[in-house]
């Protein structure tokens, strides 16, 4: 079963483009959609404005939460969504950073060019989610009514 769950969660994170970041400054919490992409080991990237408050909450504190849901779904019973606690950081290596642009260009299907558009006074940056742990929702029930619950999957 875990197995199917993971395949489920790896074909939604396929699928949708969009994730929701939810950082904190000062036990504030700040949510954020952005289009990411991500690697073979399943670590996300974005590029965002340094001074955007999601930006500035992960300079601070790189704990990060991630949702990828699928809004398509029009039945509730259908939807899907998987969770991620990660830690965020921002990209400050020139190779680092030109080796996940082509997937952040393919998958959003905009170019800002390289490196260079991303480092010293430029205002924007590319940051990396590195996963600790998965989750998948799935169908419960407590004392016969519907819950939603979440099960801890691996994806790699």
């Amino acid at each position: 079963m875990s197995k199917q769950l993971a395949e489920k969660a790896k074909e939604l994170i396929e699928k949708i483009i969009y994730i929701n970041l939810a950082t904190t400054h000062n036990n504030i919490p700040w949510n954020t959609p952005l289009v990411a992409t991500y690697d073979a080991e399943y670590n996300f990237y974005w590029r965002s404005a340094k001074e955007a408050i999601h930006s500035i909450n992960i300079k601070e504190n790189g704990k990060v939460f991630i949702t990828i849901f699928d809004t398509h779904k029009q039945n509730w019973k259908l939807r899907e969504a998987v969770y991620i606690q990660a830690t965020a950081r921002e990209l400050m290596n020139e190779e680092e950073i030109n080796q996940v642009l082509p997937l952040l260009d393919k998958r959003s299907g905009t170019s800002f060019g390289n490196a260079a558009n991303f480092l010293n006074t430029s205002p924007r940056r590319v940051y990396k989610a590195i996963p600790e742990k998965f989750w998948i929702n799935v169908d419960g029930e407590i004392d016969g009514q519907f819950v939603d619950k979440r099960v801890e999957i691996k994806l790699s």
